[in-house]
């Protein structure tokens, strides 16, 4: 295939999935980007040439830089680098898949330089959407989604893209449940990081399996959508779909419902991103509906899962709402991970910085970005308080 990209987020699951894509169908990689998996992007490299490659972590930046010399590949780091990857016009699409909100400023400017983006980083929509939708908009660029969820809307409004009278008023949005669905919060008081990681369904990185763990992913989600489809949160219903098979669908003006369908595999959504907006042999394989056998639907408990009854309420407020949220989460679950705080205390973080810390427009990058620092300095603040009184 004569197509060529620029991929941010290449250690991850996404990405090297994105890099099986690739392998598959001859896509040629022209940059690279991690976080700090060093040695893991110096495979990368050596297997894909590109013509640049950049970590974000600078610590790493000596090692990487040491071990591809001679290569001709040139290395950056920080959010420089990143920024400067997104923008490379020598691709014809840059695929954003970093975790959190990280991701904005390369999205931006991956746009400003006219390149379209296939979008797996949620965080870019959730605290920057009104900025990117507007931009994008601006510059004539396609932003092509790859959460699954994201991917199976735009499929099924691009499946009647031909017909008149097609508009859809209305989105189904699924959900797994995650690994604690049926749950109620007192029994969600001592699960472990192992027990939030076991995801029933898909196989992601540790920061969205704890966000799929407390629902947070589809707060998200839903905020994402909203941005990308052009809906008002009220037309977005959020269902619980244990068997991860209807990955969403959307609601037609006639109450027609069509959506798209596939065993939970990212490589459909990457695929079809990259292939866009033609279709090829999948790396996945068929769904068998005989061997699934039941689809059940069920609504959410938002009493349980707190941070997704926030992100909702989030969304409609908006302004910097989402951004608060969004940094709140992000910081009260690397907590989680490193094992400072228990699994509810995530909710109740997110809360309190919901609570706490008043929306206001955005006009530019830095209120997102200073929503984002006074949610996680609430958050840290909070943390450290409560270690000092133990």
């Amino acid at each position: 295939m004569n197509k060529t990209v620029n991929l941010l987020g290449s250690t991850g699951s996404i990405g090297t999935q994105t890099l099986e894509v690739c392998r598959k169908y001859g896509i040629s990689v022209n940059s690279l980007a991690a976080r700090s998996s060093c040695d893991m992007l110096i495979g990368q490299a050596r297997e894909f040439n590109p013509t640049a490659v950049c970590i974000y972590d600078e610590d790493c930046y000596t090692k990487l830089k040491n071990e591809l010399f001679g290569s001709g590949i040139k290395v950056l780091c920080g959010m420089e680098g990143l920024c400067t990857l997104a923008a490379d016009s020598n691709a014809d699409i840059t695929v954003n898949a970093v975790v959190g909100m990280v991701g904005l400023r390369p999205t931006l400017a991956a746009i400003e330089s006219g390149m379209d983006i296939a979008l797996a980083n949620k965080e870019t929509l959730v605290c920057g959407g009104k900025l990117v939708m507007e931009s994008a908009a601006k510059k004539g660029v396609k932003i092509l989604p790859i959460d699954s969820e994201h991917s199976a809307i735009f499929q099924s409004i691009m499946a009647l893209r031909g017909e008149r009278g097609n508009q859809f008023k209305g989105i189904i949005l699924t959900a797994s449940g995650g690994p604690f669905y049926g749950k109620k919060a007192e029994e969600l008081e001592n699960v472990t990081i192992e027990q939030a990681l076991a995801h029933p369904n898909w196989s992601m990185g540790k920061k969205i399996t704890v966000d799929s763990a407390t629902m947070m992913n589809k707060g998200l989600e839903l905020i994402e959508a909203m941005w990308l489809f052009d809906l008002p949160p009220e037309s977005i219903e959020i269902v619980i779909h244990r068997q991860s098979i209807l990955h969403s669908a959307v609601v037609f003006s006639d109450n027609a419902v069509i959506g798209q369908m596939g065993v939970p595999d990212m490589k459909i959504p990457i695929q079809f991103a990259l292939t866009y907006p033609e279709r090829y042999e999948s790396l996945s394989k068929p769904l068998k509906l005989t061997e699934i056998g039941t689809l059940t639907f069920e609504k959410p408990d938002f009493d349980t899962f707190v941070c997704l009854k926030t992100a909702v309420e989030a969304a409609k407020i908006g302004g910097t709402a989402p951004a608060v949220v969004n940094g709140a989460n992000e910081a009260a679950t690397a907590l989680f991970i490193d094992g400072k705080i228990g699994f509810t205390r995530i909710g109740e973080l997110v809360r309190g910085a919901f609570d706490e810390i008043k929306s206001t427009d955005i006009t530019d990058i830095s209120d997102c970005l200073r929503a984002d620092r006074k949610a996680r300095e609430y958050v840290n603040s909070m943390s450290k308080a409560e270690l000092c009184s133990r």
